[in-house]
């Protein structure tokens, strides 16, 4: 079994192609050693010492490392506990409660009813032409809410702490929902 390593725009995290599905709908983004405990798989990762983040995608696994360690020293690790995990058809997760991902439709902001017609625009925006994006770049955003122009979303995976994340949010992401939904004044991160 071969797995294809990518580089991601954040310097800290490594983006894994193991060469089949890794979640058969939604994401799963791991923060902590105690949020990893679902998982087999992330929490061996975590078991290394020096990672402080994994996120599952459809088809790839990021692992972030932490600051200061070097990539060429941990990369191998990583890819033997991915290996082992892959080549053993081990469970993604502990059990079957474990295995939910990030849905789409949670919000941290209630929209407005009225907004209807406007958030099915963003969330289409999102969902065909924003995800795949930064899936690529090993990750994965959100939408969360929609209040008064502005849109709130939630970056996970590669994303998340990236140092071009504002940028894409600004001049990306932000662009491109003001170009076609004309009620969109500004995007955050939450």
């Amino acid at each position: 079994m071969l797995i294809e390593t990518e580089a991601t725009p954040n310097p800290a995290t490594l983006k894994f192609l193991p060469g089949r599905t890794v979640m058969d709908n939604g994401t799963r983004d791991f923060a902590t050693p105690e949020e990893a405990q679902a998982s087999p798989l992330a929490e061996a990762l975590f078991g290394l010492g020096d990672v402080t983040g994994v996120f599952f995608g459809r088809d790839f696994v990021s692992v972030t490392a932490a600051p200061g360690v070097d990539w060429p020293g941990l990369k191998p690790d990583v890819l033997a506990i991915l290996l082992d995990h892959f080549t053993a058809q081990m469970p993604l997760f502990n059990g079957p409660s474990a295995d939910f991902s990030v849905p789409p439709a949670e919000e941290d902001f209630a929209d407005d009813p009225a907004d209807a017609d406007i958030v099915a625009q963003i969330r289409e925006l999102i969902d065909t032409r924003v995800r795949p994006a930064v899936a690529n770049d090993g990750g994965d955003i959100v939408y969360r809410g929609f209040d008064k122009g502005k849109v709130y979303l939630r970056m996970h995976g590669a994303c998340s702490g990236c140092p071009s994340s504002t940028a894409t949010l600004k001049n990306g992401i932000e662009q491109l929902l003001r170009h076609y939904v004309p009620e969109v004044t500004e995007v955050r991160a939450i």
